[in-house]
């Protein structure tokens, strides 16, 4: 930060580190959004008449929101929730899309990929039963602007500084994760929002040198751990330290009690498992034993541990604990978010330990957006409409 704009150019992290830092603030902008009026209205009218069940969707990074977003919403809303990959709907749709009437939700930050329209245009014509909702933070993307007249796509875009410039997701992530609470009846309270947001500036002012200390440990995988929703936020953290560093760090992403069927062997003595505890108690008890277990038998370089109220017997003398204050007391939702941005801080600073960019890692192989690729046709059962399935 000490150095100049130009400067945090010249090294490749000025948007990635903005995009970051910012998240704070614009989780304040998200927050408002859904506490408007109009917006209460449109969100309440896309889940008119009521869905018998909800799909979220998207690709890479939107699809892990979706994994994060499912039980939340599920809980709230009485509603059998699940999060489906863009990719398999485009394939597979007739197979793994519950009978309507539903409600997809595509998440996205560009929506110009090709999927995230593939799936919605594919579904209005043969899954008829299903209404949309967009969430994007895009104004200008096909997906804000292709459907706009079409009565069943409702259409929500985010702030428009939520529409990272990087190649990574960063804020754009987590507010697309915060808007998707905009469709539970209460949202989250203007208090919760000020313990999230005071909690994760503290791990930014306080808890990033820390953090690049670890990152500059001598480590070649990564093991991200989490229950639940957090699930989701695991598989997000492993994907931006694969990205940031263009595959130098092998990363996996695994729940706590999955870990002991076979993953745990593949931790050796220069992985580092970055662990997301629960705000749950009966559930941290869980991670927590997991967690001894792997101290007991020495497993991994260290250990990075995310969380409210850390335990001090859960770490070793290589360890390190990220408190998060302030989250305990507001579900699942905020601890995800602060889990995201530790993540994110952990990856771009282990990026620039091994010389990378983090606004353009990968060069040549990866692009902000997919390149386009062909949409083809389905052809099976063609004119049967959803309706005709069994």
């Amino acid at each position: 930060m000490a150095r100049s704009f130009a400067q945090q150019q010249a090294a490749g992290y000025a948007d990635t580190l903005r995009e970051i830092l910012q998240q704070p603030t614009t989780w304040r902008a998200t927050a408002d959004l859904l506490r408007s009026a109009a917006i209460r209205e449109r969100l309440a009218q896309a889940l008119m008449p009521l869905p018998s069940h909800i799909v979220l969707t998207g690709s890479g990074s939107s699809m892990y929101i979706g994994e994060g977003l499912a039980p939340s919403l599920q809980s709230g809303l009485g509603l059998p929730v699940q999060a489906i990959a863009a990719g398999t709907l485009l394939t597979h749709w007739r197979s793994v899309l519950p009978p309507g009437p539903g409600l997809l939700i595509s998440l996205a930050r560009s929506g110009d990929s090709p999927e995230s329209c593939g799936v919605v245009s594919r579904l209005l014509v043969d899954a008829p039963a299903y209404r949309h909702l967009v969430i994007t933070c895009n104004a200008n993307g096909k997906l804000a602007t292709y459907y706009r007249d079409d009565p069943r796509v409702t259409v929500l875009v985010l702030d428009e500084r939520t529409n990272d410039r990087s190649l990574v997701m960063t804020s754009s992530f987590t507010n697309l994760l915060l808007a998707g609470t905009g469709l539970l009846r209460e949202g989250l309270a203007p208090a919760a929002i000020d313990r999230l947001t005071a909690g994760v500036q503290d791990v930014f002012d306080r808890q990033s040198d820390a953090l690049a200390q670890m990152a500059r440990r001598e480590f070649t995988s990564a093991v991200y751990l989490g229950n639940g929703g957090a699930i989701g936020a695991a598989h997000e953290c492993a994907l931006k330290m694969l990205e940031m560093t263009g595959g130098r760090v092998v990363t996996m992403a695994e729940t706590y009690l999955g870990l002991r069927h076979g993953p745990m062997s593949s931790i050796n003595a220069s992985t580092l498992i970055v662990a997301l505890l629960s705000p749950d108690p009966s559930v941290r008890a869980y991670e927590a034993d997991l967690l001894r277990e792997l101290s007991r038998k020495q497993l991994g370089m260290a250990k990075v541990l995310v969380g409210e109220g850390i335990p001090a017997d859960l770490l070793g003398p290589h360890d390190l604990a990220i408190e998060a204050p302030g989250l305990a007391e507001d579900g699942e939702v905020p601890a995800l978010l602060a889990h995201v941005a530790v993540g994110q801080l952990l990856a771009f600073f282990r990026c620039l330990h091994l010389d990378g960019k983090p606004d353009a890692p990968a060069q040549g192989v990866l692009t902000r957006v997919v390149e386009d690729f062909v949409i083809h046709q389905d052809t099976t059962h063609q004119g049967s409409g959803q309706q005709e399935r069994v």
